[in-house]
């Protein structure tokens, strides 16, 4: 495993990191378990966020009395926040639950535009003041749209871009590492996984390694997930020839409008649960499981039928996708599999 450097942070770490929105899901001592684990396993960059619920106070109850020295971790969080208030109240709070006096790289979280100093929001400023303070240590922001994406990485403004990067990114995302890396950005990958579309790890991690300064934050919620990710500590996981030949032949398979299943078009207005029934088909071939033919799955499948293709959706979706058409798709094939016309 090799050390990358994110940019002009100068923050060096192993090419591995853990992505804290699933400790949200498990207990705290079950967090606290996975993330010390985490640790003593090598990884030293944590990502977490103001809106995962309790991950970041589980984040502090893992590092934040004396288990590990303070400026041996790298810990990442986000605001949400679109007032310079909010912005404020958010960052005491994170403090306050990660139990440390100051964030290694603060990131605006979701942006919709790149703030900027002098736009007249007071957001960009708001971090310039908390930086002077000491409370945060870096300036970063995360996008789902490569245009915002873009603007951060040239404005000179920010000193890391978090965005979604796995083997099936296109040409264009690649393309946003390489203007990342001319302006000095450190990357940071989300959605290795591509919302659980990518079942190899050793693939995934393969596909990243290959990227100088680059960091993935692996969502991790299990302890066998964070043993897979933990078994490429000790060695460089190469691209090599059988690697690209399998990447190939699942870019062929998945690429193209498929839904990530981020849940930023939801909520519908009425009452479809998108982020998973608009992933159905993907998800009966990549997971395939009896339990999305459940009762509950059905129901929840047949509400699409209740679409008044509203398009409210399709403004939110960060990927541009036209959401009403991709959920019919999936309900036809989702009926198919009921039929007993095609096998899960």
């Amino acid at each position: 495993m090799k050390n990358v450097t994110l940019g002009r942070t100068g923050i060096t770490v192993p090419q591995n990191g853990f992505g804290a929105l699933p400790v949200q899901r498990v207990t705290k001592d079950e967090a606290v378990a996975l993330l010390r684990k985490a640790y003593d396993g090598g990884m030293r960059f944590f990502d977490t966020a103001r809106a995962y619920s309790d991950s970041e106070e589980k984040v502090g109850l893992a590092f934040g009395d004396g288990y590990v020295k303070r400026e041996d971790i790298i810990i990442a969080t986000k605001t949400h926040a679109k007032t310079p208030e909010d912005f404020w109240k958010d960052l005491e709070t994170s403090l306050e639950l990660l139990k440390t006096s100051y964030i290694d790289i603060y990131q605006f979280h979701l942006m919709g535009q790149c703030w900027k100093e002098g736009d007249g929001t007071g957001m960009y400023e708001c971090m310039l003041k908390a930086k002077e303070q000491g409370k945060i240590r870096h300036i970063g922001g995360t996008a789902h749209k490569i245009g915002v994406a873009k603007e951060l990485a040239t404005s000179g403004l920010y000193e890391t871009v978090q965005y979604p990067l796995s083997y099936l990114a296109t040409d264009k995302e690649i393309e946003l590492i390489k203007l990342c890396n001319e302006n000095n950005v450190g990357f940071i990958c989300m959605k290795g996984l591509a919302g659980g579309l990518i079942t190899n790890s050793r693939a995934a991690m393969a596909f990243v390694s290959q990227f100088d300064g680059t960091v993935p934050i692996w969502g991790i919620q299990r302890e066998k997930e964070l043993d897979e990710w933990l078994s490429y500590m000790d060695t460089d996981v190469a691209l090599d020839d059988e690697l690209k030949s399998f990447i190939e032949f699942e870019r062929k398979e998945l690429m193209g409008d498929f839904c990530r299943g981020c849940g930023y078009c939801m909520p519908c207005t009425v009452g479809i649960e998108i982020n998973n029934c608009n992933r159905m088909s993907l998800m009966l071939r990549r997971a395939p499981s009896k339990s999305w033919l459940s009762e509950h799955w059905q129901q929840e499948m047949e509400k699409i039928e209740s679409c008044v293709n509203c398009g409210a959706c399709k403004t939110k979706c960060p990927y541009e996708l036209d959401i009403p058409v991709l959920l019919r798709k999936n309900l036809e094939d989702y009926r198919e599999v009921l039929k007993g016309n095609r096998e899960v």
